[in-house]
């Protein structure tokens, strides 16, 4: 399975739509497999900053599919992969990327957002994710 267009424009609409909710203009990037571009979405009122930062947690989330926090563990002062977030071009190694998986759980992309607190930015991804989730069931 490959990830669709029609399946990246739902992630787009679903993490618009929380980030509505929260009242939080976000950048929200889907990347296919092998971490390229596939659809983006700069709210109105997302800072510069957030575009970098948004594909950065999708690309960290689909190099190492996992959720892009879960890195930090192999790259934090002390752990077997000091500096490892130096690496890729820099990755992004705190919470908002999430590996988009096929029902089989074979990774076929990765979605990142930026623009509010961490944890804000999760809220966001994980209805992003929902939204892609309720096409493939």
């Amino acid at each position: 399975m490959q990830l669709t267009s029609r399946q990246a424009q739902a992630i787009l609409d679903g993490g618009e739509a929380k980030a509505n909710e929260l009242g939080l203009p976000v950048v929200v990037a889907v990347l296919d497999t092998g971490a390229h571009l596939k659809a983006f979405r700069r709210m109105d009122g997302a800072v510069l900053a957030s575009i970098d930062i948004a594909i950065r947690k999708a690309t960290t989330a689909a190099l190492f599919q996992a959720n892009s926090e879960a890195v930090w563990e192999y790259c934090k002062p002390g752990a077997p992969a000091q500096g490892l977030q130096l690496t890729n071009g820099g990755l992004a190694t705190f919470g908002g990327g999430i590996p988009l998986r096929s029902l089989d759980g074979t990774v076929i992309g990765a979605l990142g957002v930026s623009g509010g607190a961490v944890s804000q930015d999760i809220e966001v991804a994980q209805a992003a994710l929902g939204a892609f989730e309720k096409l493939i069931r």
